[in-house]
């Protein structure tokens, strides 16, 4: 029987039974598929390989692996009690990430890679004596909402203090750009893939920063709290309060061709 290394974008990877990773709900994006004299791994979306040789084996056509042995769709449900053992782990692969989205889903690719990331790159408008009005970019912790592949609200939250220097700069003007990457997962270190690479891809958001009312400083928490423990402990004198960033704009660069235009509405109405 062939076996199947079953890769959650943003987990490791572990070996199961063909049929058994067919018992888990949900979808795999990226297999590794081994067995007849063939073996090979890729996104399920990406374009096909060039063929290079002959390959012998169900699944190899040219040296390489068919589109139907590149992408496993897992779905139905976990009901044979003894594999259950197994059946959960491959669900808790499953709950770390989620299958990535594929290019032409320009907004569920953009909740996926916020809701993936726990810092990304803030850039603003400097009011710093030498570089007023010049681009300032740093780095803050962020989520939107707490791990798990169905929890994101798709709201960048951040833990703020008037004592950083960038939110010094927010007080005057608010406007800001905000960058996140799949580079700070494993999932591009596991394609090898360079962070400028379209494949790794990376999410711009337009729009500015605002202080959460208290209505939804709770919500703000929970997101941060969970992700990132040690905010807890920091000194209480510094101030912090929690702040989101307010989208206007969206950009998405995760496959070939150039940049994709997504509405915040667009945005938010879809399911990560």
């Amino acid at each position: 029987m062939n076996t199947v290394d079953i890769v959650s974008p943003l987990a490791g990877s572990g070996k199961a039974d063909f049929p058994l990773a067919k018992a888990a709900r949900g979808a795999l994006s990226l297999v590794k598929v081994s067995g007849q004299g063939c073996s090979d791994w890729r996104r399920a979306e990406d374009p096909p390989l060039p063929a290079r040789g002959r390959g012998r084996g169900a699944g190899c056509r040219g040296g390489r692996l068919s589109r139907r042995a590149q992408s496993v769709s897992v779905g139905g449900r976990c009901g044979m009690a003894g594999s259950a053992l197994l059946c959960a782990a491959v669900l808790l692969l499953l709950a770390a990430g989620g299958a990535i989205p594929p290019p032409e889903e320009a907004a569920r690719m953009a909740r996926f890679v916020l809701h993936n990331c726990d810092w990304g790159a803030l850039a603003t408008l400097s009011a710093q004596d030498g570089l007023r009005g010049r681009p300032f970019a740093n780095i803050f912790s962020l989520s939107d909402g707490p791990p798990g592949p169905f929890s994101g609200s798709g709201v960048p939250y951040l833990y703020l203090t008037d004592m950083e220097i960038s939110v010094q700069d927010l007080e005057i003007n608010s406007n800001a750009s905000l960058t996140v990457s799949l580079a700070q997962t494993p999932y591009c270190k596991k394609h090898r893939y360079d962070p400028q690479n379209p494949l790794c891809a990376h999410i711009i958001f337009c729009g500015s920063i605002v202080k959460v009312n208290d209505s939804e400083a709770g919500l703000a928490k929970k997101a941060l709290f969970s992700r990132h423990p040690e905010m807890e402990t920091w000194p209480k004198d510094h101030n912090w309060f929690f702040a989101k960033f307010n989208i206007t704009n969206i950009w998405v660069l995760d496959y070939f061709g150039g940049l994709k235009i997504v509405t915040p509405e667009e945005y938010y109405s879809v399911k990560p």
